[in-house]
């Protein structure tokens, strides 16, 4: 496992951008397949944003897709959320997380994938 710590949450108007950043401890960062999930008031938490091990390959919810890029540099053992074109509806507590096993190269959308996750940072986006 790896220890996530995220940060860059805050607030933000609506049509602004926001970087959110997840550093990890522990574990290098490039045995695993990261992701950001999200929940909002009241609601599930939802996948927003997976990275495969490389880099390669992302993988994007229908919501944010177009306006959020996932980036990693595992060097830095650290994962990138950079959101653009904020919404209101993107308010939300944002979580990094890290696959449950090696195995696990390409991103995934399944919570149950991910057993290594951050306390949350939160975005709140006004109209």
């Amino acid at each position: 496992q790896v220890h996530l710590v995220e940060s860059g949450g805050g607030l933000a108007q609506a049509g602004g951008s926001l970087r959110l950043s997840c550093v990890a401890s522990g574990r290098s960062i490039s045995y695993y397949a990261l992701a950001w999930f999200r929940r909002a008031p009241g609601k599930e938490r939802e996948f927003v944003a997976g990275i495969s091990r490389s880099g390669d390959l992302t993988s994007y919810s229908e919501s944010v897709k177009g306006r959020f890029t996932i980036s990693r540099h595992n060097d830095l053992m650290t994962v990138f959320l950079q959101m653009t074109s904020l919404k209101p509806e993107d308010t939300a507590v944002y979580y990094c997380a890290a696959a449950a096993t090696t195995y696990i190269s390409e991103p995934r959308k399944y919570e149950g994938d991910y057993d290594s996750w951050g306390q949350g940072t939160q975005v709140t986006v006004s109209s």
